[in-house]
């Protein structure tokens, strides 16, 4: 779409896609940019050491029972300045405020999702109690990680309220966060979806991968899914095995020659039964790798409607810099393009003067002025946006591919150590029926 005034054009470019080369290389040269920082987990140790249940009243003035985390940092080494070792506690809630401020000042950034409110896609015998021991012990490993991936954001990490939110426990560091405007700047659900629909010129870019976000998804929901499947099965055939621990032991005390390997070989199937708690407990480390990255899916599809807005708004204002031109040239040579009201009133009521052409033209040119800085400024935004958006969606592309290609290996090891396990289980009570 191009914008014409005349000796001058503005261009609408935000939504023009680059070549190859063109983006490489402001993602090469963003990137230097970037890494003249230094990542904050270079400097400082974070973790969330551990989780409390405490007692509080909420808004309403009610009882209730809640979970804080305590984060512990501390500098990496003696030589690191300006950090001291620091603990504090922190609620649930604190951590998604946070993350709602990094979503609306990062827009361009694809933020770590946090780690679920309440335990979904789980085999049944795992509770769904958001205060459970175990549901909570894998939510401090998640927050905890997330602290880890935004500390070492390349430019999450140097936001002063990310800081604050792990160092100064004193401070009100809600009341930080609000004042800092951000709910101001968050774009409503509706207007997002007005510009998703409304727009002419998207990026291909970005559809692409809105699509492979969707795509991405459901893989990993059926991913998960069926792993729970198999979970509950595997539970139960271990379980069963206990059985044959129980018949054997029973079988034993009738026996004389028989008894002792009988025996032997039931105390092995009682093993093997209990073990399967651990081998799940394990399982669902990796679960919750791969959840992480099916909750990532809605970061990536919140950088794109970010883009869809922008892009939208730089469209509106370049048609209204259009019809400006349009109305310009109508009044300059007195001919109506269009039907409109204005036509209709100068049929009814007679042409305006020369003095109120000449107001109406003055304002005009006023107004196509700043249109058309307008136009520039929304340009800009729009490049910068795609700009910097990208080199977060390629850095994320390549964290992705690391983690999820090691999540998978790990599992498969896991599996064939699980296996490797059955058959020494069942090669001891080989040797124990052998000694009978």
């Amino acid at each position: 779409m191009m914008a014409d005034s005349g000796p001058k054009e503005v261009a609408v470019i935000g939504n023009t896609d680059l070549t190859s080369a063109e983006l490489d290389n402001n993602i090469k040269n963003t990137m230097v940019e970037i890494e003249k920082g230094t990542s904050l987990l270079r400097k400082m140790e974070i973790s969330v050491a551990e989780a409390e249940k405490r007692t509080g009243k909420n808004t309403v003035n009610m009882q209730e029972l809640y979970t804080v985390y305590l984060i512990e940092t501390r500098p990496v080494d003696a030589l690191t300045e300006g950090i001291t070792p620091d603990s504090l506690w922190r609620r649930y809630s604190e951590f998604e405020l946070l993350r709602n401020y990094l979503l609306v000042t990062y827009p361009f950034v694809v933020v770590a999702p946090l780690p679920e409110k309440r335990a979904e896609i789980v085999w049944h015998k795992l509770s769904a109690d958001n205060m459970d021991p175990d549901f909570v012990e894998r939510r401090r490993v998640g927050l905890e990680n997330f602290l880890h991936r935004v500390a070492s954001h390349p430019v999450l990490c140097n936001d002063n309220i990310f800081y604050i939110f792990l160092t100064e426990q004193d401070k009100d560091w809600k009341e930080m966060v609000y004042e800092t405007g951000f709910q101001a700047k968050a774009d409503s659900r509706l207007k997002a979806v007005n510009a998703a629909f409304r727009v002419k010129n998207p990026d291909g870019r970005f559809t692409e991968l809105k699509h492979y976000s969707d795509e991405l998804q459901t893989v990993l929901s059926q991913l998960l899914r069926v792993r729970a499947r198999v979970a509950d099965r595997l539970y139960g055939v271990y379980k069963v095995h206990g059985n044959y621990g129980r018949i054997f032991s029973e079988w034993s005390a009738i026996e004389k020659e028989m008894g002792d390997g009988l025996q032997s070989a039931g105390h092995h199937m009682d093993a093997y039964a209990a073990s399967v708690d651990d081998i799940l407990e394990e399982e669902e480390h990796y679960a919750d790798q791969l959840k992480e990255y099916l909750f990532y899916t809605d970061a990536l599809r919140a950088v794109c409607r970010k883009h869809e807005l922008t892009q939208f708004e730089l469209e509106m204002v370049a048609l209204d810099l259009t019809c400006k031109k349009q109305q310009k040239e109508e009044l300059v040579t007195g001919t109506v393009r269009t039907f409109s009201l204005k036509g209709m009133t100068s049929k009814l009521f007679g042409q305006e003067t020369a003095e109120q052409r000449e107001a109406k033209l003055q304002v005009l040119e006023q107004q196509l002025k700043e249109g058309e800085e307008a136009v520039k400024e929304k340009n800009t935004e729009s490049d910068e946006f795609v700009k910097t958006a990208w080199v977060d969606i390629e850095r994320f592309k390549d964290q992705k591919d690391r983690d999820l290609k090691e999540a998978l290996i790990s599992y498969a090891v896991m599996q064939i150590s699980m296996c490797k396990k059955g058959i020494q289980v069942w090669t001891n009570a080989k040797e124990c029926f052998n000694k009978m």
